[in-house]
């Protein structure tokens, strides 16, 4: 096996740089108590040698992940106030070995609602610096979380007034989200020790775009899909036969980065300015094809329309050529919810359960739709008013308007 894995590196490393990047290898761990450091160590060392693997066959690796069983699973006797101390070490140990995110999957269990949810959140949140967490707020066997929205709302709320809004980007509120997805902050872990891979892929969709029309777009950008993602695939494959630990698939949903524009890939086909008319029709397109792809799926695998994530995105959000509740419309057919949403900091919390309620009820009109919601209500500011960010992977853009 370790002969087939420098064979493929090697292969590999002799191609032509790759036009999309890994985004994240994510390994899924179940934690004992708080005190299961070991485990951690475990999915590091995990983590470097899957990096080392893909890092020689030509990919570049942007980020290794950890994401764990579901914080109130391994509790036991703490509390989540007695657990930050915990939690702070899990962090260290992210920080010092170069693991960019650490996931604590869900805080509570579903429909539970806790006094003081959202201070214990802002303390999380000032105390560590890889840490992720989520609420569950639908699910297809209990429906609809009322306790959990209400709960997600007031962490919203509380962490909006902490790093100019910026500290939402650690919390999701998720809607009907299976566990091992690789991206964050919705990741958690269930079952053995596993890995997922989750792709930064805009730029080459916009490349089968631009070598399709509009009669063959589809079939081309599958085929272009398949391609690039089925050695990714193959070599995820023999990294899980070497070192024992199963491979949950890829999520292939299209994750912008600021070169890398979701938002251009669907002005490219449609060749209009997105929001205007054919935006929705070309989300549409795009999540059928990527759920068609004959390669093992994992997470989302739809289509991420994060706007403040994507700088094409952010200067149609500018120019007000789209909404929240177009937002909304999109992931009715294709995408993954609201993302990196900037709402205005005075939206009363009301308002946020009512928006939740919305996403919630969305995910539970199909049985596969997976949604979140990571909202950044920003402190200060009105609808239309211009923001910028202190965080590098953050794009300006204005406050949208919530109705």
């Amino acid at each position: 096996m370790l002969f087939c894995l420098l064979i493929t590196s090697y292969l590999y490393s002799q191609q032509k740089p790759f036009n999309f990047r890994i985004r994240t290898i994510t390994a899924g761990v179940t934690i004992k108590n708080l005190s299961d450091t070991q485990t951690i160590i475990q999915a590091v060392r995990f983590l470097k040698h899957a990096e080392k693997e893909f890092t020689k066959a030509g990919y570049e690796v942007q980020t290794l992940r950890i994401a764990t069983s579901n914080l109130y699973t391994y509790l036991n006797n703490h509390s989540l106030t007695t657990a930050l101390p915990f939690l702070k070490t899990f962090d260290d140990i992210a920080l010092r070995n170069g693991i960019g995110a650490f996931s604590i999957g869900q805080v509570l269990p579903a429909g539970k609602y806790q006094d003081d949810i959202g201070e214990w959140a802002a303390t999380l949140v000032k105390n560590t610096e890889a840490i992720n967490f989520n609420l569950s707020i639908s699910s297809h066997t209990l429906g609809i979380h009322s306790n959990s929205i209400k709960a997600a709302a007031e962490i919203i709320t509380s962490l909006s007034k902490l790093e100019n809004g910026e500290a939402n980007f650690r919390f999701t509120a998720s809607a009907n989200c299976p566990p091992n997805i690789p991206f964050f902050p919705a990741a958690f872990h269930e079952g053995v020790n596993s890995f997922a891979i989750g792709l930064e892929s805009p730029n080459l969709l916009t490349e089968a775009f631009n070598s399709a029309g509009a009669a063959t777009a589809r079939q081309v950008l599958k085929a272009t899909l398949e391609k690039n993602f089925k050695p990714v695939q193959r070599l995820a494959g023999q990294i899980a036969g070497f070192t024992k630990w199963k491979y949950d698939g890829i999520d292939v949903s299209p994750a912008p980065g600021l070169d890398a524009s979701i938002g251009h890939t669907i002005e490219t086909y449609t060749k209009q300015r997105f929001g205007s008319a054919s935006t929705l029709g070309a989300c549409a397109l795009i999540t059928d094809v990527l759920k068609s792809l004959d390669i093992k799926k994992c997470g989302y695998s739809g289509l991420m329309l994060p706007v403040i994530e994507d700088t094409v995105l952010a200067r149609r959000a500018a120019e007000q050529l789209y909404t929240v509740q177009e937002l909304l419309l999109y992931s009715s057919v294709s995408g993954t919810g609201l993302d990196v949403v900037p709402i205005p900091g005075d939206t009363p919390k009301e308002v946020i359960e009512r928006i939740l309620a919305d996403v919630a009820a969305l995910s539970l009109k199909y049985t596969s739709k997976a949604l979140s919601a990571r909202l950044f209500p920003i402190p200060n500011k009105k609808a239309g008013e211009k923001i910028t960010f202190d965080n590098p992977y953050l794009t300006g853009s204005i406050v949208m308007k919530v109705e």
